[in-house]
């Protein structure tokens, strides 16, 4: 069953996922520049802000890839269960790039000179923000209706025969082996 939400999800996850390893590539260069202490590398400024946008850039790229492996296995199953593990990693991973969007604006507005390889990661990240908040409420649109994906309170797991749910366990009771 391809819906709205799935096909244009679908290409939105692989993009993202190719930008965030784009931005785990560019982060982890960088922070390693940095740890070695080559700051006066010309790609570093002198900017207070460049150790913390670095470090969260890269938790931002990993989890942003761990929530789209999630997501491409909700793509192939698209039911409701699969949708908690792809919308909460996604939640978390935009919440962590929102912090590293932040830290970029706050890069950016300080100053100073910066690389080429700080000015892609800036551009990246604050690109995913938007991305990432897109494919997030594209995975969601089934709260609203059911032409855009699986929804919270969609009922098309199989059942017993009969229509009674297999799990539900109400109903008589097992009388007791042994009663003291």
């Amino acid at each position: 069953m391809a819906t709205v939400g799935r096909n244009i999800a679908a290409p939105l996850l692989f993009l993202n996922l190719i930008m965030y390893l784009i931005v785990v590539g560019f982060a982890s260069w960088c922070l390693n520049r940095f740890i070695n202490g080559q700051t006066n590398h010309p790609s570093f400024g002198v900017n207070g802000a460049t150790m913390f946008f670095l470090i969260f850039s890269i938790m931002a790229g990993v989890m942003g890839v761990a929530s789209k492996l999630a997501g491409a296995g909700h793509l192939r199953a698209w039911r409701s269960d699969s949708l908690a593990a792809a919308g909460s990693s996604s939640i978390v991973a935009w919440a962590l790039t929102a912090l590293a969007f932040g830290l970029a604006c706050k890069q950016i507005n300080v100053g100073g000179y910066r690389g080429w390889r700080l000015r892609v990661l800036e551009a990246f990240i604050i690109i995913l923000t938007f991305t990432q908040l897109l494919y997030l409420l594209l995975i969601h649109a089934g709260i609203f209706s059911s032409k855009y994906g699986p929804g919270y309170r969609d009922t098309d797991y199989p059942t017993a025969a009969g229509g009674v749910d297999p799990i539900h366990k109400g109903g008589t009771a097992v009388p007791a082996s042994r009663v003291v």
